[in-house]
């Protein structure tokens, strides 16, 4: 981002991004590569375009990590070059977020109303993003491939939608329980879920069909 030492992959890490550092370590949880909507039972449809899923915090930073370590032996990023999850405060500022009141994901939770990925309309318009059928906004049923609806002015793709992304914070730093979620996913149709400052949080142990990643790269 424009003024800042972190740039934001553009997009949701994808199946084949995930597959790669599946396939270079043993031991990874396999639940990535068979989601299910446990609503009707229903596999999941992934193609390797698609954001990776079922991916709880520790997998997401061992993601990380593992990438950090490829790409500063393979050249493409320097020593002092690495990846990570972002923070809550990077992610408000790469969905287009003004200044907001609270020192926690929690407190800072749903503070600036009004404010969508796509603008200050509601419903959203067609092609705001990939959000649950009954708006009809788009055409698919699960998640979508990744970069498939318009980037945000920072060129960020899929910042509203498709799937949620784990951040580095704790949702609440006094309890430590729940780690930070943004942007809403394929499922959600609530406004107040949709919002750009909308915050969630889940037991960093917790795979679920909604939740993906995104990454950033930062200089030392």
């Amino acid at each position: 981002m424009p003024g800042t030492d972190v740039q934001f992959c553009i997009w949701e890490t994808r199946v084949k991004d995930y597959a790669a550092y599946a396939g270079a370590n043993a031991g990874v949880n396999d639940e990535w590569k068979s989601p299910i909507d446990f609503g009707t039972l229903t596999r999941i449809p992934q193609t390797a375009t698609h954001p990776v899923v079922n991916v709880d915090w520790e997998d997401a930073q061992a993601f990380c990590a593992w990438l950090t370590r490829k790409e500063q032996a393979e050249g493409k990023i320097t020593v002092k070059q690495s990846y990570r999850l972002p923070t809550d405060a990077e992610w408000s500022v790469a969905v287009g977020l003004g200044r907001e009141t609270g020192n926690t994901p929690e407190a800072k939770d749903m503070g600036i109303e009004d404010v969508y990925p796509w603008g200050k309309e509601w419903p959203p318009p067609k092609g705001a993003g990939n959000y649950n059928k009954s708006l009809n906004v788009d055409d698919y049923e699960y998640t979508s491939p990744v970069g498939s609806f318009t980037a945000n002015k920072h060129g960020l793709y899929d910042m509203g939608g498709n799937v949620l992304e784990w951040c580095e914070d704790w949702f609440d730093p006094a309890s430590q329980e729940f780690r930070a979620l943004r942007g809403a996913s394929w499922y959600d149709n609530n406004p107040n879920g949709m919002l750009s400052s909308c915050r969630g949080g889940n037991p960093p142990d917790l795979r679920s069909q909604y939740t993906g990643i995104r990454c950033v790269l930062v200089d030392e």
